[in-house]
């Protein structure tokens, strides 16, 4: 079975503390829920969640969506988004299975990053270094006004959505849009193809607005 890995990488940095950072526990912990109810993400999708502050944890390795647990964490520190991708493109690297001459490896990983804030750390080599991963799709939310989408566009290209506001129910559609797309491409994969672009998943709700460059 070829697996569909998806990584998560959330911003839990200082200006996420108290209301965010709950509504982000419950983004998640939704997500979770939705995964478990559709048959192709329990066949097909594994999941990985990166928080970053001032520095970067996967928090979770790849993991199959029956199992994957939202483990504790607070916000606090930096905005160490240099580092999240960084590490995103080791985790990657070690855990996504490659095609080779006697098997075909994993679909190319969903990414979605979720941040309130500009990076504290330095971009440039995490960057890099997530430049040189095949990823399929890279989708980049900014979460709060401080989040410069011209930063996310150097990341996920024009795949780059903002929320009307920072409330309790834009980030529960953000994440509820999250698990839609997760299950979109798992559905794909089973018949044999993958997500390539934004419009590979469903259209994202009214409260979350595509930039536009």
């Amino acid at each position: 079975m070829r697996r569909l890995p998806v990584y998560l990488l959330i911003d839990v940095s200082g200006s996420m503390t108290g209301e965010p950072i709950e509504m982000a526990r419950n983004g998640l912990q939704a997500m979770q829920s939705a995964l478990r109810k559709d048959p192709h993400a329990l066949e097909q999708a594994y999941v990985s969640l990166i928080t970053f502050e001032s520095v970067a944890r996967q928090a979770v390795p790849l993991t199959e969506a029956p199992k994957f647990q939202i483990p504790p964490f607070e916000a606090g520190g930096g905005t160490a988004l240099g580092a999240a991708l960084a590490l995103a493109a080791k985790c990657a690297e070690k855990e996504v299975v490659k095609n080779t001459l006697e098997q075909k490896g994993d679909w190319k990983p969903l990414v979605f990053i979720m941040t309130d804030g500009e990076p504290t750390d330095q971009l440039e080599p995490g960057l890099s270094a997530f430049k040189t991963v095949p990823w399929g799709v890279v989708v980049a939310c900014a979460a709060g006004a401080q989040a410069n989408t011209e930063t996310l566009r150097r990341i996920a290209g024009d795949n780059v959505v903002s929320l009307d506001t920072s409330d309790s129910n834009s980030f529960a559609a953000f994440f509820k849009w999250v698990s839609a797309s997760i299950v979109a491409t798992s559905k794909k994969a089973d018949s044999g193809a993958e997500a390539a672009g934004l419009d590979d998943l469903p259209p994202p709700p009214p409260v979350i607005t595509l930039v536009k460059f």
